[in-house]
């Protein structure tokens, strides 16, 4: 079993952030939380450090992760009324006809592709011609003027708007330990506070 070397008597104990503390002399753990940990490290403080994986350090007696729970139960609901409404079905329609169509894909994975080739270029330094500038813009163009694709493209921004949004009332949520207003999910900025709160939008 791997060993501490010349522990003190109190040890920093970290567990994914939270530092709680054990009494490796007499081998108790004091302010030592319940649950699942998969990576556990001790530093002594001689400078010796012992990191490892450990399955679990003790199995919690109300999961909130269990399929039978609360959370969970009510994340399936979730799950049931984004299923059922009626934009997302459209949106899922508006998907579907464009994965179905080999046409707007060919059209759309052109204009992508040539995008990316030019957005590497301007980061390389290297200056774009007026002429393929233009070439550009006009296959851009094209492709939003076919309705396939440009309902696809609407519905894509449309579904990872939700999938932001539910993230970030979930994230807020754990944070917090209340459920958020609309104000919260503003004030969070950061990197997911879209452009009203000041992020990337992520």
């Amino acid at each position: 079993m791997p060993q501490v070397l010349d522990p003190p008597r109190w040890s920093s104990l970290e567990m994914k952030g939270t530092t709680n503390l054990t009494d490796l002399t007499n081998g108790r753990t004091k302010e030592l939380k319940v649950g699942n940990f998969r990576e556990m490290s001790v530093a002594s403080g001689g400078g010796s450090v012992y990191g490892g994986a450990m399955s679990a350090v003790a199995e919690p007696i109300n999961s909130l992760v269990a399929e039978d729970s609360a959370v969970i139960s009510k994340t399936k609901d979730l799950c049931a009324a984004i299923v059922k409404d009626p934009v997302f079905q459209q949106l899922q329609a508006d998907v579907e006809r464009f994965l179905n169509d080999d046409e707007a894909k060919l059209q759309y994975q052109s204009v992508h592709e040539r995008g990316e080739e030019l957005h590497h270029k301007q980061h390389a330094g290297v200056e774009l011609g007026a002429a393929e500038i233009r070439e550009f813009e006009a296959a851009r163009d094209a492709l939003f003027e076919n309705p396939v694709a440009a309902e696809f493209l609407a519905a894509q921004r449309e579904l990872e708007g939700l999938q932001k949004l539910i993230r970030k009332y979930v994230a807020s949520t754990i944070e917090n330990g209340k459920v958020p207003s609309a104000e919260d999910l503003v004030d969070s900025g950061g990197c997911c506070g879209g452009h009203d709160g000041g992020g990337c939008g992520c």
